[in-house]
């Protein structure tokens, strides 16, 4: 089977929504709001655009104070953990729209536009913590911490590997390889630092960058809920690429990402630092494992860590999008307008 690149005008296009395909689709790439054949693009689209946010109306002065007094383990690991999640988010802003070059469902791409627009904002929202709390030194050094750092850099090499394959050779096999490295990087490459953040935040340290991240992973929530998705309707679609080997394929890449995080987190954070250590963050990211494997109809990736570790339900407690609220713009809630869009076995 092909994969066919979608055309900027194709006058001879389909307009019978039954017709649409995520990928081949024999498409006009006219955005029609009013017909849609994924329903579920209209409540993500709308869920997506409610979560709009400025990071800058986020008070960081606190945060300015407490980067000072953060003890040697917890300002390595912020520094370092802020690093990657950078670099993870730049990678989403310039990755997604090679993938939307192949997609031929207008509404999935219009989808994909907010989240690649979203990523820009997560990458805005970086820069201003950095600038507020760091000398313009500090901030280079935080930015480019790879240079210096051969496991940050090897990490970021690692998952950029997922999406190269794709960029060099065009088929639907390293097609289907970005879209399962995509729910891995929504669903499982943040966790550990999202974790260490909201650690911070328990201990009543650095709230604003807590809240900044609170958006962050709010819409992260969102773009994993689209893969999810796609992939789901891909399995629909295209049953033949779903072979017993293709799934072992997926399952082995969910458990090295499983692995590469976990890793990742026994690093940065280790055992020195209050409130968090190695075997919480190592339950932590295998529950998610199984979690995200289950979601894709997979099964469990583990026989272990098959429900929610006690010793890290707080971390859900911070990353629920319903408790999430900003006092701009007249001080509306910015929480969810319909909590029920984002489903809470994500």
């Amino acid at each position: 089977m092909q994969l066919s690149k979608r055309g900027l005008f194709n006058e001879k296009g389909d307009i019978e929504t039954s017709k649409r395909r995520v990928i081949n689709g024999n498409t006009t790439n006219l955005n029609d709001f009013n017909n849609l054949k994924y329903s579920w693009t209209s409540d993500w689209y709308r869920q997506a655009m409610n979560n709009f946010w400025i990071p800058e109306e986020i008070n960081l002065s606190q945060d300015v104070k407490d980067y000072r007094e953060l003890d040697k383990a917890e300002k390595t690991a912020y520094d370092k953990i802020l690093s990657f999640l950078i670099y993870l988010d730049s990678l989403q802003t310039a990755q997604i729209p090679k993938l939307q070059s192949y997609v031929t469902a207008n509404e999935i791409n219009l989808c994909l536009s907010i989240q690649g627009y979203q990523e820009s904002i997560h990458s805005q929202s970086y820069s201003y913590i950095l600038d507020t709390i760091c000398s313009p030194e500090e901030r280079e050094e935080i930015l480019y911490q790879y240079k210096d750092d051969e496991v940050l850099l090897k990490r970021n090499k690692f998952i950029g590997d997922q999406y190269q394959d794709f960029y060099e050779n065009e088929n639907l096999d390293n097609f289907m390889k970005a879209l399962i490295a995509n729910y891995i990087l929504e669903g499982i490459y943040f966790y550990s630092g999202f974790s260490f953040f909201y650690n911070l935040g328990r201990m009543g340290k650095m709230p604003g960058t807590v809240s900044e991240i609170r958006y962050i992973n709010r819409d992260e929530n969102t773009h994993l809920w689209l893969f999810r998705s796609i992939i789901l309707e891909m399995k629909k679609e295209e049953p033949e690429i779903f072979t017993d080997e293709n799934i072992e394929k997926y399952k082995e890449m969910l458990k090295k990402g499983v692995e590469e995080e976990i890793a990742w987190g026994k690093y940065v954070i280790g055992d020195e630092i209050k409130g968090l250590n190695e075997k919480m963050i190592e339950d932590y990211i295998m529950y998610l494992g199984n979690l995200r494997s289950r979601n894709l109809g997979f099964g469990n990736l583990f026989d272990e860590n098959i429900d929610e570790p006690e010793s890290m339900k707080w971390v859900s407690e911070y990353s629920d999008p319903n408790q999430i609220k900003t006092d701009f713009f007249e001080a509306r809630p910015s929480a969810y307008s319909k909590s029920s869009v984002i489903e809470d076995d994500l």
